[in-house]
């Protein structure tokens, strides 16, 4: 894609349902804004809706951005870049699903042998990836669903967060999983703050990047107001660091935060 076909925008951005939020919360006892008031509202009631039985869903962290969602019906990986790891002996698997081109979250080298590894898994991306590999992908556009079984995909977002205004942004799909009775049982953003217009249980949340700030990091966090979060993203700072980034996200937010131990199955 040729520079300014796609123009970036400077500053902090949030997407709510499909809308920007310019701006964080300020400090020294400011006036909230209309962003911190529909947080409040939302986890108001997401608190009511929690005496919900939720489906069943083990998730795997590989590394980075790359997570296995097992939901018994269905098993799905997401995003499987170079850094991760261990993801490439998986088999059974029913998709896999990219959210951008970026080789953090698509490994050039690594990904033909994960496809031809599982050949009844379709493969779904964002729709400048979908291209960029040709044959049967799938692209997945913002507002796309998709029926596995009992599954839903959906398509949020479409566009990658700003990472300066001179470098032109690219799509990038984020994804929310679930059934008809838990449409967001999950949700992958890949490398974008959308904030969906509804209940998430489980937010794979970035908690590092070259895009973001730990300020919206957490912003982000409190804004979707998840019932549970796992950072993602993290592949970019040290392992001794990570505790600092990780520290912010669970003593500044609400959200049942919790760091999953790398390539070992945890049930929600």
């Amino acid at each position: 894609m040729a520079a300014g076909d796609i123009h970036a925008e400077s500053g902090i951005r949030l997407q709510a349902g499909g809308q920007v939020l310019a701006g964080s919360a300020t400090a020294g006892g400011a006036n909230p804004t209309p962003a911190t008031a529909s947080t409040a509202a939302r986890a108001i009631r997401i608190a009511a809706s929690y005496w919900r039985t939720i489906v069943v869903m083990e998730l795997t962290h590989f590394g980075h951005s790359c997570l296995l969602a097992d939901f018994g019906v269905a098993r799905l990986l997401f995003d499987p870049g170079t850094f991760s790891h261990g993801f490439e002996g998986i088999t059974g698997l029913t998709a896999i699903l990219i959210t951008h081109q970026h080789p953090d979250h698509a490994d050039p080298q690594r990904l033909p042998a994960l496809v031809e590894a599982n050949p009844q898994a379709a493969l779904y991306a964002d729709p400048q990836t979908a291209a960029a590999l040709g044959g049967d992908r799938q692209a997945v556009h913002a507002g796309d669903r998709i029926a596995l079984g009992e599954l839903t995909i959906r398509g949020v977002g479409g566009r990658h967060a700003v990472i300066h205004p001179e470098i032109p942004v690219i799509d990038n799909t984020s994804y929310l999983i679930g059934d008809d009775e838990h449409p967001a049982r999950l949700m992958h953003p890949g490398d974008a703050l959308f904030i969906p217009d509804e209940e998430v249980d489980v937010l794979a949340t970035p908690a590092a990047a070259p895009w973001m700030k730990i300020a919206e990091a957490v912003d982000y966090l409190r804004a979707v107001a998840p019932r549970h979060a796992v950072p993602i993203h993290q592949g970019i700072i040290a392992p001794e660091a990570r505790g600092i980034f990780y520290g912010r996200l669970d003593e500044m937010t609400d959200t049942d935060f919790r760091v999953l131990n790398e390539e070992s199955a945890f049930r929600f």
